[in-house]
């Protein structure tokens, strides 16, 4: 998922997706630990998505804050 992809969404809509990709997150990392996962990169690309996410919830959130001062 891209930054303008994410930007794009509300809110709640991210926190839904942070929700859902750490669970996939969780999922890959179980797999990994059994020896069922092929693609271990996408565990890296899972990381990357749940920080990009988080990165960009924080501005939503602390951009209104920062305006009304």
């Amino acid at each position: 998922m891209t930054s303008k992809e994410i930007t794009a969404l509300s809110v709640e809509e991210i926190s839904t997706k942070i929700r859902e990709t750490r669970a996939a997150l969780l999922q890959q990392n179980l797999r990994k630990q059994t020896g069922q996962v092929e693609k271990t990169h996408e565990l890296r690309v899972l990381r990357k998505d749940v920080a990009r996410l988080e990165t960009i919830l924080h501005q939503k959130k602390t951009k209104p804050a920062a305006t009304a001062a």
